[in-house]
């Protein structure tokens, strides 16, 4: 803690250095660089704007809350990273967290990293730490993976290497968004998981990924539940792996009928058949509440 308290002390000394017009910096090749850039300097949070580039978008108030108590006991312990744009300007690069619930507290200052950086790396430097953060949602990873693909011109693999992950889960990642936009707003909201969101991209037509999306709501269906119900879609009718060698393929006046049953009972039933033309209609339930309507359902009670 003193070697931080000494480092700090010492920030406060360069904020002094940076606001002198005759010892601007703007490059690391001017005079007194090699005292600024990389060192912890002590910035006043009026001279410092948001990053536009910032990949997130949703601070959850009460963490925020508590990250001020936390800085307001014990400072901001991680400095954040800006970038100089002017004298005596900067934007952030990381740690818009820290620095908005520094200023929650009322603090005049903030320990902080300065780079000297462009655009494109300042939203590369942005992109890339954002990833590495553990609590950001799965479609704000996805649309800072798309960001760098689109702005810095990164192939998968090129991005692979940059940000450390394997090109299969980056790819899993962008196919989230060609989900519905309800479907990305229900996944950043914490409605369904990022397993759940894998199993619906299969499905192109956006309406019927939204009637799917709906069942998980209000049915709380497990991830293998929406896989097979995706499946099912697919394959309406299809009995599982495993019946008897007697079951033969669906005659047409079954699968027509499947949709009716399906859309009268809000769930996916499965038929089979035998070559004789005898069948099995199975209907799932996922709960004992979930039975008694189906049951209502049928028995008309």
């Amino acid at each position: 803690m003193a070697k931080a308290t000494k480092k700090q002390a010492l920030g406060r000394g360069l904020s002094a250095l940076l606001k002198d017009p005759e010892n601007d910096i703007s490059s690391v090749a001017d005079k007194n660089a090699d005292k600024v850039v990389g060192n912890i300097v002590e910035l006043d949070l009026e001279t410092i704007e948001v990053n536009p580039f910032q990949p997130r978008s949703n601070f959850n108030d009460e963490a925020l809350q508590e990250l001020a108590s936390s800085i307001k006991e014990l400072g901001v312990i991680q400095p954040i990273t800006v970038r100089k744009i002017e004298f005596n300007k900067y934007q952030l690069v990381s740690g818009e967290r820290r620095y908005r619930a520094s200023k929650l507290i009322g603090l005049s200052t903030i320990p902080s990293y300065i780079r000297i950086a462009n655009d494109q790396e300042s939203l590369e430097m942005a992109l890339v730490e954002n990833i590495q953060r553990q609590d950001l949602d799965p479609i704000e990873i996805a649309l800072s993976y798309q960001r760098l693909i689109d702005e810095i011109q990164l192939t998968q693999e090129k991005l692979s290497d940059r940000v450390g992950k394997k090109r299969s889960t980056i790819a899993n990642y962008l196919r989230l968004l060609r989900l519905d936009p309800i479907i990305q707003t229900g996944m950043r909201d914490g409605f369904i998981s990022m397993g759940h969101g894998r199993a619906l991209v299969n499905i192109d037509n956006k309406q019927d990924q939204i009637d799917i999306y709906q069942k998980i709501i209000g049915k709380n269906l497990s991830v293998r539940d929406t896989e097979h119900a995706v499946k099912t879609y697919h394959n309406p009718g299809q009995p599982k792996a495993g019946l008897s060698k007697g079951t033969v393929a669906l005659p047409d006046y079954i699968k027509s009928g499947i949709e009716e049953f399906n859309a009268y009972l809000s769930t996916t039933i499965s038929v089979s058949t035998d070559k004789n033309g005898k069948g099995k209609i199975t209907i799932p339930f996922t709960s004992e509440k979930e039975f008694r309507r189906l049951k209502k359902l049928i028995s008309g009670e």
